[in-house]
């Protein structure tokens, strides 16, 4: 990733709030699904989190379940929330909608992370997507807020790191867990982990 180090940039990253898909630990990339009630209490959550936080730029999936969460942790179009397509979560292709237990049942062997996607993106083109992200923030610096989704938002702090794609599998993210992703000096690194996202 050949993109300068803008020290002033400073990420917020709050992946989606429980659907039932999540809940039931189906892969879900573009299926359009909405919240649980539990999803969108866990979205309310966040707001007492950013209230007091100004941004310079807030940037949404397109997908509803991400829009639901902004919108519930108070972010709306008309705040100059922008919708971002390369925020997208991975597009699973025959994964989509399937458990990680079935998907070993009927392949033997499976991982989201090292076997190959068909009908879908590889982890490659969702890291590109990640790359693109953080080069259009990088540009223009400041603080900027992410809602987004849990295996995107896990690659992007992989390579906000200059981690590999793989290296996603590190960061566990609940449902609406908001992370910090910052600077020491001109070192980037993790500010904060998994924030909120427990709410019953």
């Amino acid at each position: 990733m050949n993109i300068l180090n803008n020290s002033s940039l400073q990420l917020w990253v709050a992946r989606h709030g429980e659907t039932e898909w999540a809940k039931l630990l189906k892969h879900t990339g573009r299926t359009d699904i909405p919240l649980t009630n539990l999803g969108e209490r866990q979205a309310r959550g966040l707001k007492p989190l950013l209230a007091k936080q100004r941004f310079d730029r807030v940037w949404c999936s397109p997908l509803s379940r991400a829009k639901e969460t902004a919108l519930l942790a108070g972010f709306a179009a008309e705040n100059g929330v922008e919708y971002v397509d390369d925020l997208m979560e991975w597009d699973y292709g025959v994964f989509e909608g399937k458990t990680r237990v079935e998907l070993r049942q009927s392949l033997g062997e499976f991982d989201i992370w090292t076997t190959p996607v068909t009908g879908g993106e590889s982890l490659a083109e969702v890291a590109a997507r990640a790359e693109r992200v953080l080069s259009r923030l990088e540009a223009a610096g400041g603080r900027c807020l992410l809602f987004s989704h849990g295996h995107f938002l896990r690659i992007l702090t992989a390579r906000w790191l200059g981690l590999p794609p793989d290296g996603g599998r590190l960061f566990y993210l609940d449902p609406a867990g908001l992370s910090v992703l910052g600077h020491e000096h001109e070192q980037r690194v993790v500010q904060s982990w998994n924030l909120g996202g427990l709410a019953e």
